[in-house]
């Protein structure tokens, strides 16, 4: 498999963080379009989280991980229903695995992209430019909605 690496996570919020919201909309539009059912599970996690803070985050790490694949030369196939419900039990076996036992290389493993997964980790607990972090709840969710984004994404790298 293809790792993405710090220099393509780089690049990603490089980019990304520099668009106008013209650019930015038409990013977003780009990679929601290349995987609409990746998307539309992805973006269920605000509802059944029942969290609105989480819908503008779900969003822009969507595009930042979604750029950083793309930075990193790395063509995703189209990521498909059956792709989901496959990976759903094995992934939250491996959280509450992660979770009980608080060892990275669990998650690292499972995920294979773990650049990436440590730019979440560092992403989720870190303080914003205005100083403002993340409540706990808000966190935890974005992590793990993070994590099966990658993990999927992961997973449809063509060879």
């Amino acid at each position: 498999m293809k790792h993405i690496s710090i220099e393509s996570i780089e690049k990603a919020i490089d980019k990304v963080d520099n668009l106008n919201d013209d650019g930015l909309e038409k990013l977003a539009e780009t990679y929601a379009l290349a995987q609409q059912t990746l998307l539309g599970y992805v973006m269920s996690a605000a509802i059944e989280y029942e969290n609105d803070q989480l819908e503008g985050l779900l969003i822009y790490y969507y595009c930042l991980i979604s750029e950083a694949f793309a930075q990193g030369q790395a063509a995703l196939s189209q990521i498909t229903e059956e792709d989901i419900e496959a990976f759903e039990e094995p992934f939250f076996e491996m959280l509450d695995a992660y979770f009980e036992n608080d060892q990275e290389d669990i998650i690292f493993d499972f995920t294979d992209q773990p650049e990436l997964i440590r730019f979440m980790m560092i992403e989720i607990t870190t303080k914003d430019n205005d100083g403002t972090t993340l409540d706990d709840d808000t966190a935890t969710q974005l992590f793990i909605v993070s994590a099966a984004m990658i993990t999927l994404m992961n997973g449809a790298i063509k060879p």
